[in-house]
């Protein structure tokens, strides 16, 4: 995950989060304090620009440290000081927001433009401009933010953290065990609900200063589009690849339903969230010695087993991502990366272990945060979390405003395009890991090990921020709330929980983007744009074969056109950046079923004479 300020602070503003917005007209123009002071001039807007980017450049990377000592070593004292320093960053945005937008009707040139807009949309929580609001708001969100990273659970007579518990989810194969693990977790969140409803009043006031209906309006206007246009190209992409999706979740409940039986997995209607091995369901490779095909086309290597033969630690997972980004021709990272960046959970205090990417000078101090596990899923998301810091890294010569993904997606994309090469038999075999690939009899296994987690992640990236779009515009009432949430894992997951909800339950909050406050649409999109890039990038790197066994590692000239699209930062609209690396101006899901084109075939013919769905 991009690291993104996860609290009132705009992630826009300091370069770091994927939350900006650049559609010219989607706020109405709203009351600016003291602006008849200034005129309304093309000088003025120009000068208010330059000002509003020096001071956000300034203050940006003083939160970024604060935040960053925060989020490494949580105590009372560096919670405190978060909490001060996101509360002046949101009133200074706020202030500025609201300055942009007396230029409203001044005629500029489009770059002054585009900073008006990133400046008057880009602010993630936006606080009412009244005494005590952003302080209020930055109050909550550090809470809710420490409250998610401290928590832990009994289980078996013991206390455990998250880090254990999802080891534990993804290893346990006992239904009572996963059960309990499941709802553990859970308790966590109930503390939450009346944070959370209180942000998001205070947001909403916010944003309806700025002339949104809601908070959630403000997201979808980020995307240069208008917001209502926005949801349903979301709602157009997910049509797209629903299908396959469809086909995964029956082959998966039928086979189940093969191990667990009826009185755990009924072989008809929605799957047992906390079988698939994964504590919030939205991944599931962690269960394919559960689905995996029952004859012929075995896998016949285990990344993790591979890793751990060649003696990987931490530090070499990320010399290795390092290494993948260098082959395309792009420059190490500095050595204060080394020195600087959490690469392992610290024995001595409390920590934000969600792996996050940080830049906090806006320059070349990068860096990322992990509780890194020899693993392969922490060889992936090195390879992910490493994209976010060469992406910082290419726009850095940016205008300050500027210094961002063409959009959030792009940003989230950008690692796991890479990643989708990292993953490859083809790659492993490149860096030593592998000493031959496997051949065409091995694809079924590979590619149903990729859909696990790459199609079950789909639903789970809409429906989050359905649930938040929904919470915002007041449609979901706090007393709702937990039942919402349910609803949305049956409509777009096929999912239900493993039994009724207590009804203190607050779910949403123990999935760290909801009370970290990082709107989630990004990681949807981010699906869909890595297979556009990786088709885009193997075209150009002359591929013949399997699009699903393309490796572009070593291939400088593909990474010369990815960098210069890297570069334009949010100079642009996103479709410009999306034209300039794969020749296309829109989003296409078309590149996902052309890359698992052989088992969406292969499931068809395993679910034949099955009742997919899931709703009777």
């Amino acid at each position: 995950m991009k690291r993104t300020l996860m609290t009132a602070a705009a992630a826009c503003a300091l370069g770091l989060a994927a939350g900006c917005a650049s559609y010219a007209d989607a706020a109405t123009d709203a009351p600016v304090a003291g602006a008849a002071a200034t005129p309304a001039t093309p000088e003025a807007a120009t000068a208010f620009v330059a000002d509003a980017e020096t001071r956000l450049a300034a203050l940006s990377e003083e939160a970024a440290r604060i935040q960053w000592v925060r989020a490494t070593n949580i105590t009372h004292d560096t919670m405190w000081l978060e909490s001060r320093i996101n509360a002046e960053y949101t009133e200074l945005q706020v202030e500025l927001a609201n300055g942009a937008a007396a230029f409203n009707e001044v005629e500029v040139p489009a770059d002054i433009r585009r900073k008006l807009n990133l400046l008057r949309l880009g602010i993630v929580l936006p606080a009412p401009n009244r005494p005590g609001a952003a302080s209020e708001l930055a109050d909550i969100t550090t809470r809710l933010d420490s409250t998610y990273a401290t928590g832990k659970f009994e289980f078996k007579g013991r206390q455990i953290t998250l880090d254990e518990a999802t080891i534990l989810m993804a290893e346990s194969r006992d239904p009572a065990e996963l059960e309990a693990l499941y709802e553990g977790w859970r308790t966590i969140s109930p503390v939450m609900a009346g944070d959370y409803a209180r942000m998001v009043e205070i947001a909403n006031e916010g944003a309806r200063e700025l002339g949104f209906a809601d908070t959630g309006a403000m997201w979808r206007a980020g995307y240069d589009m208008e917001p209502d246009a926005f949801a349903a190209e979301t709602d157009r992409l997910w049509e797209q690849v629903r299908p396959f999706y469809e086909n995964l979740h029956c082959y998966v409940r039928n086979r189940l339903n093969a191990k667990y039986g009826d009185e755990v997995q009924p072989g008809t209607g929605p799957i047992r969230a906390d079988l698939l091995g994964n504590m919030w369901s939205q991944q599931w490779g962690n269960i394919y010695d559960v689905v995996a095909p029952t004859s012929g086309g075995e896998s016949s290597y285990d990344l993790t087993r591979l890793l751990e033969a060649a003696d990987y630690d931490a530090g070499k997972m990320v010399r290795t991502g390092e290494n993948f980004y260098v082959s395309l021709g792009l420059d190490p990272l500095p050595q204060t990366f080394w020195e600087r960046s959490m690469i392992t959970r610290p024995q001595d205090r409390e920590v934000v272990c969600h792996a996050s990417a940080w830049d906090l000078d806006n320059r070349d101090d990068i860096r990322i945060k992990m509780c890194t596990q020899v693993n392969a899923e922490d060889f992936y998301t090195v390879h992910h979390e490493l994209g976010h810091n060469y992406y910082q890294r290419a726009y850095k010569d940016q205008p300050f405003l500027f210094k961002n993904g063409a959009n959030d997606g792009f940003h989230e994309a950008i690692g796991d395009f890479v990643g989708l090469s990292a993953s490859t038999p083809t790659y492993l075999n490149q860096i030593g890991l592998l000493d031959t690939v496997p051949g065409a009899e091995e694809d079924i296994p590979f590619l149903l090990k990729m859909a696990l987690d790459k199609i079950a992640f789909l639903p789970f990236g809409l429906m989050v921020d359905r649930w938040r779009w929904d919470v915002f515009s007041g449609e979901t009432t706090p007393a709702e709330y937990n039942d919402a949430w349910t609803a949305n894992m049956r409509r777009y997951q096929g999912l239900t929980p493993p039994g009724p909800r207590p009804g203190n339950a607050f779910d949403p909050g123990a999935k760290y983007h909801i009370p970290g406050n990082t709107p989630y649409t990004r990681y949807f999109l981010a699906h869909i744009y890595q297979f556009q890039f990786h088709r885009a990038a193997c075209e150009q790197a002359g591929w013949t074969g399997p699009l699903h066994r393309c490796s572009i590692y070593g291939n400088r000239e593909v990474g010369e056109r990815f960098n210069a699209m890297m570069e334009m930062g949010q100079s642009r609209p996103w479709p410009e950046a999306m034209q300039a690396f794969t020749g296309q101006r829109e989003n296409d899901a078309s590149a996902i079923a052309a890359y698992f084109a052989p088992l969406d075939a292969w499931l068809t013919e395993q679910n034949r004479g099955q009742a997919c769905g899931w709703e009777t």
